[in-house]
């Protein structure tokens, strides 16, 4: 790099630009010299141009950055027309990239500077032949169809389909760039031959392109969905025409992407894979690409009822955004089976256990495919009913419950433990997710749970427990839709294990305590949903579940507790008392956790130091989901807020979380909301016997007390009669009776199902930026520049 050397010691170097001399556009001999053809890397231009010195000619020398910004973009814009057949033009185009690479968050992160790209450059040197039109373009737009343009360039990103020499060459204009799709897949049966020279140089281009985007992590949040960025917008219009091919380039190479190899332990160790690189970067360009809020606009999701070929034109016209028209607009099942099977085997590859230890590549972009794969389902229906038509969405649920599992206790993936549990909740609005989750739970993946032998409906309610018990407090604003999942799924789960009953059980344990009820305003919905849940799986489904009912039969004080609930003050101000002596609202002592599974390790707290990003509030479950009532005959209809206070059964109130926001960063710790909660803390919240009595009396016990009034003599019977204490006896009663006609009048099923809305894109354009921002550390594109869109701090 001695070339490099040169350019921060010669006349070319950076530190002419800070010079108040102004650098001519036209000093062709000093340009020359500036994108001296040396073989570098991005690393190389990172170490070479300090931060320091990027800022001091923004400050001091403005018209330096600007021209230099200018011959930028000029370069990439020759490379683009003359299809870069020379090495020496491949090298300025790699170049040119890496700088700007570099400078443009210096750029985006000064408000002054922030319209500079989208400005056309006056006098800056275009030749005087050219037309004005041209002129007129913006930098930005320039840019980027320049970039689009180097992304389809044969022999520099793409298999050159002539045997050419430089005179027959393609010209690069009159290609159709749908013959030159990167990966075999979506739209495109042709499989190229891998060249690790073209993925790097896609590489880079993309790296450049997801810089452009990055705009956005300078801007604070803000709920306005006008607040479209500038740089996707024109970049995902008509007027890149390689909108489609590029579009099913990015998807199919990440879908297509198999890190295990040709199966041959350790091979990652033996040879790089240059592929990996390009499906990160590609992934990240794809859910960048896809930011949308759907709850504003009128969504290009298709019911899964209707027929129509890809592409369609009786289709309604989707948005202007093409990336989301088009995800929205693949229909053929193969093409579905391709996405799912890819998603699914990047997601479980963490999981892959080998005899021989780090002999299989372990991918660490599991967060980008979670935000890929709730695009999907959010903007193509088609594609979520697919999903769910099969038990491969078993092959999603386990590695989702796996992170879940595996992050509860470190702070720093809060954003992870998020996405996870979203997504379970888009997925148990369909019914079909909670009858697929009767499928036995056989492939064991380590995780720190109790070994215990079910479905994978027992592994979710297994985890989630874990979650709830033993994660960290922050984890806290999850309860509402952890329990809400539970209570979708519920009505269809034939048979829990008795390991899991108990966890239901001991949730319902701890949040019916006196001083976990009246600590906070919104605590007693909890309860709600684990009652809601019970009756579910009474009315519905008793007949295959006798451990549960035998469950809570054993545990029958809880519910005669709950219905003695005390209601005058000095019994809330004593319960309120007895939490000071109890640190914790949940106690981990009665949970009766087993042996956790061989081979598991414990879910371990971050390190200290570890960086991580601030997320901004969700919205509470009641903003987040809207209520359906299944009809007999299984088709749901919506139901208007106020009907839902008439269920028979007294649901709570439709107005669930009283305004609250449930996040990670806005939810108070626990000993924050002791605080809050207490009497003594003048002018905050207490509560007060008519609090108490406007949710008690609607508590849902009438089901449960009715079985328990028939079973708990029957069975009281029995262990006297035959001196039982051994309760396979008992479980073998319960498995042959029946309540029918015993029970009240079966309630109508409540799904509350996810709803878009503005509030969850926002919290959705943030961790996807986060992730994004501490993903990209080599080089560190974004680290040390004034970013607004989120803190970030250290755990």
């Amino acid at each position: 790099a001695d070339d490099w050397i040169l350019w921060n010691g010669s006349s070319a170097s950076v530190t002419t630009f800070v010079s108040p001399q102004p650098v001519e556009a036209t000093d062709d001999a000093f340009w020359d010299q500036f994108w001296a053809d040396t073989a570098t890397s991005v690393q190389d231009v990172f170490a070479l141009v300090p931060a320091a010195e990027i800022r001091a000619v923004r400050e001091e020398s403005p018209s330096n950055l600007a021209t230099l910004c200018y011959k930028a973009v000029e370069k990439l814009v020759q490379g683009a027309e003359s299809g870069c057949h020379t090495e020496k033009e491949r090298q300025i185009v790699l170049n040119c990239c890496r700088l700007l690479t570099r400078i443009l968050p210096y750029i985006f992160e000064d408000p002054d500077w922030r319209g500079f790209f989208w400005s056309t450059v006056p006098g800056a040197g275009r030749g005087a032949g050219d037309e004005d039109d041209e002129n007129a373009r913006p930098l930005a737009e320039s840019l980027l169809l320049a970039v689009t343009d180097l992304l389809f360039c044969p022999d520099f990103t793409v298999q050159s389909h002539r045997r050419s020499t430089v005179d027959t060459a393609e010209d690069i204009h009159s290609i159709d760039s749908c013959e030159y799709i990167w990966e075999a897949g979506v739209g495109f049966a042709h499989s190229p031959q891998p060249n690790y020279i073209h993925d790097l140089n896609r590489t880079e281009l993309l790296k450049l392109l997801l810089t452009c985007f990055s705009e956005a992590m300078y801007l604070p949040p803000s709920s306005e969905s006008s607040n479209t960025n500038p740089w996707v917008q024109f970049f995902c219009s008509t007027e890149n025409r390689h909108a489609l091919p590029l579009f099913t380039s990015l998807l199919n190479v990440v879908c297509a992407y198999d890190p295990v190899g040709y199966g041959i332990p350790y091979n990652h160790l033996l040879f790089s894979d240059y592929r990996e690189p390009l499906v990160e970067e590609a992934a990240q360009v794809l859910i960048v690409t896809l930011d949308y809020d759907s709850s504003t606009s009128s969504s290009p999701t298709v019911d899964g009822t209707t027929t129509g070929t890809a592409m369609d034109d009786v289709d309604p016209p989707g948005p202007d955004n093409l990336f989301v028209n088009y995800l929205s607009r693949i229909h053929r099942e193969e093409d579905f089976q391709f996405i799912l099977k890819g998603v699914a085997r990047l997601l479980s590859n963490p999981l892959v256990q080998t005899y021989l230890p780090n002999s299989a590549k372990k991918i660490q972009f599991h967060q980008e495919l979670l935000v890929l794969f709730w695009k999907l389902c959010d903007f193509n229906k088609k594609f979520l009913f697919f999903v769910l038509k099969s038990s491969d969405v078993l092959d999603i649920l386990v590695p989702i419950l796996y992170f879940l599992n595996d992050a509860r206790a470190d702070q720093s993936r809060v954003g992870l433990m998020h996405i996870g549990v979203f997504i379970l909740l888009l997925l148990s609005g369909e019914r079909n997710f909670g009858v697929r989750l009767n499928k036995p739970y056989s492939v064991r993946v380590p995780m720190d749970i109790p070994v215990f032998t079910g479905t994978h409906a027992d592994l979710l309610i297994i985890v989630f427990h874990k979650i709830i018990t033993s994660g960290h407090q922050r984890l806290q604003p999850l309860f509402d839709c952890l329990l809400t999942i539970v209570v979708n799924v519920s009505p269809y789960l034939k048979s829990l294990s008795m390991v899991a009953a108990n966890k239901l059980l001991h949730l319902l344990e701890a949040f019916s305590t006196t001083w976990f009820l009246f600590s906070a305003v919104q605590n007693h919905h909890l309860v709600f949903f684990l009652l809601e849940v019970f009756n579910n799986i009474i009315q519905y489904q008793f007949d295959g579940n006798s451990n549960l009912v035998y469950a809570v039969i054993r545990k029958r004080n809880v519910f005669h507790q709950l219905a003695n609930l005390p209601t005058d003050s000095q019994s809330i101000q004593k319960g309120l008392q007895r939490k000071k002596k109890t640190p914790e609202p949940i106690s981990r002592t009665n949970s009766q956790d087993g042996v956790s599974m061989e081979g598991s390790r414990p879910a371990a707290p971050a390190e200290p130091g570890t960086l991580k990003t601030s997320l901004v509030a969700t919205p509470g479950i009641d903003k987040l989901t809207e209520k359906s009532q299944v009809s007999e005959d299984g088709t749901m209809r919506s139901l208007e807020p106020e009907a839902s206070q008439l269920s028979p059964e007294g649901n709570p109130p439709a107005a669930l979380s009283d305004g609250e926001l449930w996040s990670g960063e806005a939810s108070h710790s626990r000993r924050d909301r002791r605080r809050l909660s207490s009497a003594s803390s003048s002018g905050q919240w207490t509560p007060t016997p008519e609090w108490v009595m406007s949710w008690k009396s609607k508590l849902p016990l009438q089901t449960i007390m009715r079985l328990l009034q028939v079973l708990v003599p029957q069975v009281e019977k029995i262990c006297i009669d035959k001196g039982l204490t051994d309760e396979s006896e008992i479980l073998k009663f319960l498995q042959h009776g029946t309540l029918v006609g015993l029970l009240p009048v079966p309630h109508p099923i409540l799904i509350r199902k996810y709803q878009a809305n503005s509030g969850t894109a926002m919290w959705f354009r943030t961790y996807m930026w986060g992730v994004i921002y501490l993903r990209n550390v080599d080089p560190p594109i974004w680290y040390d520049t004034d970013v607004k869109l989120f803190e970030i701090q250290r755990v």
